[in-house]
């Protein structure tokens, strides 16, 4: 999941490259902190997978991540700076990882030892 997680903030990089200059250090840097927020709160999590409510907790930022993200794609769409089409394809990967999530929040035994 990891990957894809990296993968999407990739991707809302290379897209956010077309933004205006004028949203550099607001719309651009939001979206972007938050899509690499997503892996990295994963990344942590997987270690902390002895300690279960640890794990779950930087499960839970990841999400939180998530939906961050999606509000930014969705303002980014509302302003004109994402096509329909594109936006479509980032939201539904960010729903994919935040379903993946929820999964492993509901689910920690299957993941902690």
């Amino acid at each position: 999941m990891n990957q894809k997680a990296y993968k999407l903030s990739l991707e809302i990089f290379n897209v956010t490259k077309s933004f205006p200059k004028e949203e550099l250090y607001s719309l651009t840097d939001q979206i972007r902190r938050s899509s690499r927020s997503i892996g990295a709160n994963l990344a942590e999590a997987w270690p902390k997978r002895r300690y279960t409510k640890l794990f779950i907790s930087k499960l839970v930022d990841s999400a939180g991540e998530a939906s961050e993200t999606e509000f930014w794609l969705d303002m980014s769409k509302d302003l004109g700076y994402l096509n329909n089409e594109i936006h479509g394809e980032l939201i539904n990967r960010c729903q994919e990882i935040e379903k993946m999530l929820n999964s492993m929040i509901n689910q920690p035994d299957k993941f902690c030892h």
